[in-house]
C-alpha cells in the first residue's frame, strides 16, 4: 500500500512542479500559456487522485510511516482551492488598479490599453497558480517521502 500512496504522490509533485517551472519562465518573459494551463488542470487533477488515494487506503486500515503523510497528501488539495479563489479575484485587482470599474469598462479603451489589461490579468493569474504548484509539488515530495 505504501507504493501506491508513493506513485499517487510522486505524480502529483511532477507534474505541479512542471507546472510551476513553466508558469515562472512565461510569467518572467510575460508570455500566455496555454500549456501551461493544461499542466495546472493536470496537476489539480492528480491532487484528486492523491487525495482519493489517501481516502481509500485510510479506509483499508494503512499506516503510514509518519503520521503527517495525511496532512501532506490532503493539504495540495486546499492548498489549490484557496490559489483558485485567489485566482478570480485578479481580474478585479487589476481592473481596480488601472481604475476601471468593470470588466466591460475594458472594452472602452484603446486595442492597446485593452491588450496591457487583459495581459496583467492573465499574468496575475498565472503568477498565482505558479506560486500554488510550487507549494503543491512541495506538500506532495513530503506526502512521497512519509507515505
Amino acid at each position: 500500500m505504501t507504493q501506491v500512496a508513493q506513485v499517487a504522490a510522486l505524480a502529483a509533485a511532477l507534474v505541479s512542479l512542471a507546472a510551476g517551472a513553466l508558469g515562472a519562465w512565461r510569467w518572467w518573459t510575460v508570455e500566455p500559456s496555454p500549456g501551461f494551463w493544461l499542466l495546472c488542470r493536470a496537476s489539480q487533477a492528480l491532487l484528486v487522485v492523491q487525495a482519493l488515494v489517501a481516502g481509500v487506503l485510510a479506509a483499508l486500515g494503512f499506516e503510514p510511516d509518519d503520521g503527517l503523510y495525511w496532512l501532506y497528501a490532503l493539504l495540495p488539495l486546499a492548498v489549490s482551492f484557496v490559489a483558485e479563489q485567489l485566482r478570480v479575484t485578479a481580474a478585479d485587482t487589476v481592473l481596480h488598479d488601472a481604475d476601471l470599474p468593470n470588466a466591460q469598462a475594458v472594452g472602452e479603451l484603446d486595442e492597446d490599453r485593452q491588450r496591457s489589461v487583459v495581459l496583467a490579468i492573465v499574468r496575475r493569474e498565472m503568477g498565482v497558480m505558479t506560486a500554488s504548484a510550487f507549494v503543491v509539488a512541495f506538500l506532495a515530495l513530503r506526502a512521497w517521502g512519509t507515505a
